[in-house]
């Protein structure tokens, strides 16, 4: 990366996190079950949510708990089953155009990311209806209160129902854009572990994994504060501990220590943001449709090691407080203990050390794409240029 783009991408990371603490955020209101749901809605005067979730979602029953509480309470919700892994503006459109029919004035988001960012999209859209989600990609251009959102996660990954951010691919060109603004937060978040206990283990390891990147990435960045930070830490401790548990046993304490483990990253990196390992899954994500979660474990190791020195001090940070070293340990050794850790879980749950997927031809596309995303917004420990990310891809497809 040549030097004016250098300087320009860390004054730009500066200036926001000299902002941080004066920036509207505004942590989710916690419910503990989903049979509150209907009273919170009716104490807000809201009475005809839309819920947004996937086929698979309703296909297990697990909505329906939501969907009986509702009806008892004489609430007249909409449904929208189709959202797909990696939500695409149609998704989007569909679910927005089914809102409006219905008379619709409250959104509730059921399940991974993926109904979480599709439900934010319907609410940008409703604030913002005569642009395009394509025109409110980037930071803060929604700028207007979105319908109430409820955002229940079904996975102990994403932290998306915290978050200021809305994921999705653009249908015709399958870029994957992220929008990010305070109105997009939702108002409540419910951490119910009785809805993760029949997940397929695939899907609580990539998910358990996604938790610990965006935990890793936010204390690593360059920006954050004493706040971010513990947040980070306390999701890293907490996954470390309970994730293998979670995945071989799923017992009720290891889910709902998981769910307060994303909910701690998703709060940690909506301030701190993330880093070049979400900028390269990301697209990733948009070109191939690899799921978000197995793109980052996968990533996340390789780009740790790139970084070498560069984060060594806060990754012995990370080892001294989960106990993978102590004070004397020297940075190198210490860091590595936790790139270590992070491949150790990897392997027990089957998880690739490379992504197969990745054809040649497509790495200048890839490779300008993660470039897009990351620069300058992104405060990372060092900073690369397309040339260098295409490089990463490279080492991601093939391990080399």
């Amino acid at each position: 990366m040549n030097i004016f783009k250098r300087a320009y991408c860390r004054i730009f990371q500066f200036v926001f996190k000299v902002a941080l603490p004066i920036l509207p955020y505004k942590d989710p209101e916690q419910i503990a079950k989903i049979d509150d749901v209907a009273c919170v809605l009716d104490g807000c005067g809201k009475h005809k949510p839309l819920i947004v979730t996937d086929k698979t979602i309703v296909e297990l029953g697990l909505i329906n708990g939501l969907t009986d509480s509702l009806s008892a309470h004489g609430a007249e919700y909409a449904l929208y089953d189709k959202v797909v892994a990696n939500p695409t503006t149609d998704n989007v459109a569909a679910a927005l155009e089914l809102y409006r029919a219905n008379g619709c004035d409250s959104l509730i988001a059921f399940g991974g990311g993926s109904p979480m960012d599709c439900a934010k999209g319907v609410g940008a859209l409703i604030a913002k209806p005569k642009k395009t989600l394509g025109q409110l990609g980037g930071i803060l251009k929604v700028g207007k209160k979105i319908p109430t959102l409820v955002a229940i996660p079904t996975t102990a990954g994403t932290g998306s129902e915290t978050t200021l951010a809305c994921v999705v691919v653009d249908s015709k060109t399958r870029h994957k854009y992220a929008i990010n603004d305070f109105p997009l937060i939702p108002r409540y978040a419910v951490l119910d572990e009785s809805v993760t206990m029949t997940l397929p283990r695939s899907v609580v390891s990539t998910t358990g994994m996604d938790a610990l990147t965006h935990a890793v990435e936010a204390y690593i960045g360059k920006s954050g504060n004493r706040s971010t930070r513990r947040d980070a830490l306390e999701a890293i401790k907490l996954v470390f501990e309970n994730l293998p548990q979670s995945y071989s046993e799923g017992t009720q304490e290891s889910r709902r220590n998981m769910l307060v483990a994303a909910h701690k990253a998703g709060r940690a990196f909506s301030k701190a943001y993330v880093g070049y390992v979400h900028a390269l899954a990301h697209a990733l994500g948009g070109k191939y449709n690899v799921p978000h979660g197995l793109a980052n474990a996968v990533i996340l190791p390789i780009v740790l090691r790139e970084y070498g020195k560069a984060a060594h001090k806060k990754l012995k940070k990370i080892a001294v407080y989960c106990g993978m070293a102590d004070k004397d340990t020297a940075a190198e050794v210490a860091a590595n203990a936790v790139i270590d850790r992070i491949e150790m879980l990897n392997a027990s749950f089957d998880i690739p050390e490379t992504l197969d997927c990745i054809d040649d031809r497509d790495l200048d596309e890839l490779a300008a794409r993660a470039d897009r995303e990351a620069n300058p917004l992104y405060p990372v420990p060092v900073l690369w240029d397309a040339k260098k990310l295409k490089q990463l891809f490279v080492k991601i497809g093939k391990g080399v």
